[in-house]
């Protein structure tokens, strides 16, 4: 369990030294096909030390992989930045902590997110009015325009749902989800409405974990998994702290988070009575 640079260094490392072995070199051999000491590609592949976006192009080029989504992966994961350009997310960094902005790195670059909320409306299907009061009560005292700020970059993070190809988003939302009153009634009746234009997106799968459902184990608390493209070894948990976010790599967490997340969907309403079920509540609103 790490800090998300820490991980992102490690699941880096990993995915290269699988793509050296199934090239059929050893360290070593690696090492002189790029002019470097064998140590340098030790601590890149055990992520004990960074690697540049230049390095991890000349490890790609000499391991020859083509893919372009999985150098692309890489490459991010590296920090590389496309075309020589920021990202969107670095005009923020002034405001944005490094776990916040390494958050959006991964949401960026995965093809498939998971989560589930117990409190809040998915930041990725919030409207403006309900983002700023969410934003406000999490942030607490804060002027005005850093909360614009805020507010602007998570409804800049929504345009992963409208890329080609789009993120792929499953969410379980406890009910409570649904009537914690954030913003006012106007805000929630607004709020709700959106649920129902997303849940009815082809790249958006959304159920409702009902009251009835009782107890269950998603009671702990929220969490995310992210998957990427081409390669399921980056695949990571990430659980959100009053402070911090945590990111977990292990094999054995990724499968408990992710058994965890497949009972809770047995467990929830079906996408369509889901549907039905946000509708029936923004209507008695």
């Amino acid at each position: 369990m790490q800090h998300g640079p820490a991980v992102r260094r490690r699941k880096l490392g990993a995915e290269l030294r699988a793509l050296r072995t199934g090239a059929g070199l050893t360290s070593g051999e690696a090492a002189r096909l790029v002019g470097w000491h064998q140590s340098k590609v030790s601590r890149i592949e055990t992520g004990t030390s960074g690697v540049k976006p230049s390095d991890v192009r000349l490890l790609l080029d000499a391991y020859g992989v083509e893919d372009r989504q999985l150098r692309e992966l890489l490459l991010v994961l590296s920090g590389a930045r496309d075309g020589g350009r920021d990202h969107w997310w670095h005009a923020y960094r002034g405001v944005l902590p490094p776990t916040y902005r390494d958050f959006i790195s991964l949401e960026s670059q995965a093809s498939v997110m998971r989560t589930l909320e117990t409190s809040v409306v998915p930041g990725l299907l919030q409207t403006p009015e309900y983002a700023r009061a969410v934003t406000r009560a999490a942030v607490g005292a804060v002027d005005e325009e850093r909360l614009d700020t805020l507010v602007e970059v998570r409804l800049a993070r929504q345009d992963v749902l409208r890329s080609d190809p789009p993120l792929a988003l499953s969410a379980v939302l406890d009910e409570a989800v649904l009537h914690r009153e954030v913003g006012g009634p106007q805000v929630m009746a607004r709020q709700l409405e959106r649920l129902v234009e997303a849940a009815r997106l082809p790249q958006v799968r959304l159920q409702v974990l009902p009251f009835s459902a009782g107890a269950h184990i998603g009671i702990t608390g929220p969490f995310v998994i992210f998957s990427f493209p081409s390669t399921s070894d980056l695949d990571v948990v990430v659980l959100d702290h009053l402070t911090s976010s945590l990111y977990l790599e292990r094999k054995e967490d990724l499968q408990a988070y992710t058994e965890a997340f497949d009972t809770l969907r047995i467990h929830a309403l079906s996408p369509e009575d889901s549907l039905d079920y946000i509708a029936a509540i923004g209507d008695g609103a």
